[in-house]
Formats: structure tokens, sequence, C-alpha cells
């Protein structure tokens, strides 16, 4: 038999029990129901004014935008993993593209079309080893154009803006390099040309600061190389910073060369 304490103990609670039993059924009569909602593939409008490289691309790979790092103006493309293999289309805002150290092989004229805003490129560190020549000399407002590190055996045309060109550690030759190359580019200031495998020293323009030929097979230079040979009384006044070391060339052998310059030289020659 229930003792009696025990007895009106539970009189007293089973009231509130059922209370509160009753209660959780409302709340969870209550609850809204989770529907399942399946979100259409996105398509960008053809008349949409968004940028194509800050989208996602039908053919499944990842946008520019999310590939490189894209801050007002710059897009960053540096060892891109995996390998980028072509330059990737840019936003129409860019102004410096940084893509070094990839696997890009070859520019073509496409790459760059209608980029008015374009003043620097750096590709330093690929696998080019050809581009089309109307890749650069479209770019009416490119000022520094950096190609080290790559396999060119030529040069392509370039942009008469032009105030800097660096095509150091390449595969250049005399022949792939034309007379003009850098004759007509009224603005350019500095040349890097060295390690490659030029025989011969190109045109250089008036302008010219610095000029670096080390490192190749130029055996023999003229008087009228850097200066005017017919003229002891002209003075190169612009030229800075000459570099002819790493070359076959004594320029013992050439004692007026040089007679322009403000300084010899600079470098180790035998």
């Amino acid at each position: 038999m229930m003792p009696l304490k025990t007895l009106i103990f539970m009189l007293l609670i089973s009231p509130w029990m059922l209370c509160s039993a009753a209660k959780n059924e409302y709340m969870e009569a209550r609850k809204p129901k989770k529907d399942i909602v399946t979100f259409p593939d996105y398509v960008v409008p053809e008349d949409s004014d968004t940028d194509p490289a800050a989208v996602p691309k039908a053919d499944g790979k990842l946008p520019t935008c999310l590939l490189c790092v894209c801050l007002t103006g710059s897009v960053y493309c540096e060892e891109v993993s995996p390998e980028m293999s072509a330059v990737p289309p840019l936003p129409k805002e860019t102004a410096y593209l940084y893509a070094r150290f990839n696997q890009i092989t070859k520019i073509s004229s496409k790459d760059f079309a209608d980029m008015d805003t374009l003043k620097r490129i750096d590709l330093t560190g690929n696998l080019i080893s050809e581009i089309d020549d109307g890749a650069f000399s479209k770019l009416p407002n490119l000022e520094e154009l950096t190609l080290a590190e790559n396999r060119l055996t030529k040069i392509p045309m370039l942009p008469t803006q032009l105030i800097l060109f660096n095509a150091n550690f390449n595969r250049l030759k005399t022949r792939g390099v034309k007379a003009n190359a850098f004759k007509k580019l009224s603005r350019l200031a500095y040349l890097y040309l060295g390690d490659n495998e030029l025989e011969a020293i190109p045109q250089l323009p008036e302008t010219l600061h610095i000029v670096h030929l080390h490192n190749n097979n130029i055996t023999t230079m003229t008087d009228q190389t850097f200066c005017k040979g017919n003229s002891s009384h002209y003075i190169r006044s612009n030229m800075e910073e000459v570099r002819l070391d790493g070359n076959p060339l004594v320029l013992a052998k050439h004692p007026n060369s040089f007679i322009c310059l403000r300084a010899l030289p600079i470098g180790r020659y035998v």
C-alpha cells in the first residue's frame, strides 16, 4: 500500500506534468517546416554589365578574380595552382598585371585586345617562346613590359610609349631583334637584355638611361654604337649606366666607343 506522503506528492505533481507535456506538443506544432530550396544555375544575362572576369564561367574554370588577387586596377596571378598556361581574361580597368612564375607558353594578339588601361605587364618566370606581333604594339598606355626568364628567341613589336623593357634571361639572338626594334621608342629609358645570345648590339635610342647587355655573345662594336664617331664634342648626357661584361669583347680595341659617355661600362672585363 502506497504511503500517505507519496500519494499526496503524486496528486500535487500530476497536473504540472500534464500541463508541461501539452505545452511541448503545442510548441512543436508551431515550428515552421523546413523546405528544401533548390537554386537554379547562375546565368549572366547577355546585356549584363557585369565584368566577365568576375563571374563563373560556363566551361567550369574559375573566374580570374578567384584564381588571382584583384585590387583596384591591379591583378596578381603569381604561382597560380593549378598552373596557369595562358593569360587569363582581365577586368576592363586593369592597369597593372603581375602574372609571374606560371606556365604561360604563348602570348596571342587577343590576350590584351582593347586593354587601353594597361600600364605595366610583368610575365617573369614563365615558359613563353612565342608572341604574336600585335600582342603589345596596340597598347597605347603601356610603359613597362617585363618578359625576363622566359624562352624568347625574338622580340615582338613594342608600343612606342614604352619606358622600360626587360628581357633578361631569354634566348634572344641578333637575327630575332629587328634593326629598329628600339630606335623608334621615343621614351625608352631602361633596357635590359642581359643573359641572352646576342652577337651584336642593337640600335639604341638617345633616350636611354640604362642598358644591360652582359653575358651575351657580343664580339665587336663600332664608334657609332654609343657615340658619333665623327664628332668629338658629342656627349650622350642621358646615358648613366652600361653593362657589357661577360661578352667575348675586348674593350681596349675600341677606345673611341665610349668617349661620349659620362662613365665607362660597369662590370668586370678581361
